[in-house]
Formats: C-alpha cells, sequence, structure tokens
C-alpha cells in the first residue's frame, strides 16, 4: 500500500507562472499599443509634410481637401499659413 503526500508548493509554483505570464501579457500589449501610436504620429507628419510638398507644385482641390482633413483646418489661406510654416 503506498501513500502519498500532495505538497502545496506545486499550487503555489502554478499560480506564480500564471501571475508571470499574464504581467509579461500586459506589459506587451502595453509596448505594442505604444509603438502603433508612435507610428500613426510619424505616419500623419510625413503625410502632412508631403500634401504640402504637393500643394507647392499643384494647388488642387484634392490636396487642399487632403490636407484640411490631416490639420483640422478650415480655409485656403489657413492651409497656405500652416504649410509656410511648416516648411521653416
Amino acid at each position: 500500500m503506498k501513500f502519498e503526500l500532495k505538497t502545496e508548493n506545486e499550487n503555489h509554483f502554478n499560480l506564480f507562472g500564471h501571475v508571470f505570464r499574464s504581467i509579461i501579457s500586459l506589459a506587451l500589449i502595453i509596448i505594442f499599443c505604444d509603438v502603433a501610436w508612435k507610428i500613426r504620429i510619424i505616419s500623419r507628419h510625413y503625410q502632412i509634410e508631403y500634401n504640402c510638398r504637393l500643394l507647392s507644385v499643384k494647388k488642387s482641390k484634392s490636396n487642399f481637401k487632403n490636407l484640411s482633413k490631416l490639420t483640422n483646418l478650415k480655409g485656403k489661406q489657413k492651409i497656405w499659413e500652416f504649410c509656410r510654416e511648416f516648411f521653416k
């Protein structure tokens, strides 16, 4: 007849493993979200720069509309002033 005794060390180790995995997963999610946010900001900056350069070459209605959406500026004069300040 065998007599086995279960210890609670295994339960503590499993609990620690679950908590550790959860913390690592949460940290990775936060890091990836931060990277995605920064890439969005950089992308928006380059879109604005590209559209301002296009506007200086070709003054079309679609270029004004694109810049208006990106910068939340209304009116051609405000967009022109913004592009002038952008290239300083």
